[in-house]
């Protein structure tokens, strides 16, 4: 359990206790208070309330930063700078969640969230970036990919969507459309996230998303595979990050088995990537370093792992 729930405790009790008390308004208390205690058994009683008391403190502990985020958009829009953020990584290792909390209070109007399925026929024949040019900011807008072009480094030549030919192309052109083009002489800020889930977390998500008829969607070919190709889809990542971290545009890994820390610290990482006027200073921009890792680190960890265990673990 992270150090942010361990006071936890104490409220619960509270809540727990004015549950059992009677309704101080018996003219508006009463009706919500019975209908509430009605469907509170005991057993489930205290990690119903503690669940609500979590997530509601979650979510007071993002406001902050989802309010310099507005900050930091308004700035791109000022200055026509453009922003293209990548979120990679696992599946079920939270990129969906983490991209809905970062957009959830920013404008419209100034921000996309691009999530290309399975290219047609057509674009099959086409240039890999082109479909993923198209989609490219504007001056002063903010583009999220769920997911990107480096499926090309992962899913793609795990799952065989692609050639070997195809899949070490890109590997080596990638890196010169990201410096001369995207980059776009300063006017573009690019963010490569790489969300790292551990094996046993995976796991447990995919067998929560069987089990929810809510979640059941979620739940794709690719995933069905992936426990099974997990040291391959490693393999593909301690590549990847060999031949496409860079200076300009380096990688940085979110570790993501707690997922709240995780999109807190995107969140840090992002706005921490934008000078703009008006930062809160008593807001906490400082991010924890077990959680956001540069891509040469993790690439050092990655390295070792195979040195001592005959492949790389993460």
């Amino acid at each position: 359990m992270r150090e942010d729930n361990k006071s936890s405790g104490k409220p619960i009790e509270e809540v727990l206790k004015s549950l059992d008390s009677q309704p101080s308004d018996p003219e508006v208390d009463s009706y919500y208070h019975d209908r509430i205690y009605s469907i509170l058994k005991e057993k489930h009683k205290r990690e119903i309330i503690k669940s609500s008391l979590i997530k509601y403190y979650e979510a007071e502990e993002l406001k902050p930063y989802q309010a310099e985020l507005i900050k930091m958009q308004e700035h791109l829009e000022r200055t026509g700078k453009k922003m293209i953020i990548l979120f990679d990584g696992r599946d079920a290792s939270g990129k969906g969640g983490t991209i809905r909390r970062v957009t959830r209070y920013m404008n419209e109007k100034h921000y996309r969230v691009v999530a290309l399925g399975k290219p047609n026929q057509v674009q099959q024949t086409e240039l890999h970036m082109k479909r993923y040019i198209e989609q490219f900011p504007r001056a002063g807008e903010i583009v999220l990919f769920d997911r990107s072009w480096y499926n090309r480094a992962m899913v793609e030549p795990v799952m065989s969507f692609c050639t070997d030919d195809q899949y070490r192309r890109f590997l080596r052109k990638v890196t010169l459309y990201e410096n001369n083009f995207i980059l776009d002489a300063g006017q573009t800020i690019l963010l490569k996230l790489y969300f790292s889930v551990s094996k046993d977390e995976q796991a447990r998500r995919f067998e929560r998303r069987r089990n929810d008829p809510l979640r059941q969607w979620k739940l794709s070919e690719v995933d069905l595979q992936a426990q099974d190709l997990w040291d391959e889809f490693s393999k593909k990542k301690m590549i990847m990050l060999q031949k496409t971290h860079t200076r300009e545009c380096p990688w940085w890994i979110i570790k993501s088995d707690d997922k709240h820390l995780a999109r807190r610290e995107t969140m840090k990482l992002i706005l921490n990537s934008v000078k703009y006027r008006g930062r809160k200073r008593s807001v906490d921009f400082n991010m924890r370093p077990e959680i956001v890792v540069p891509g040469d680190v993790e690439l050092k960890r990655m390295k070792t792992q195979k040195k001592k265990y005959g492949k790389p673990l993460a």
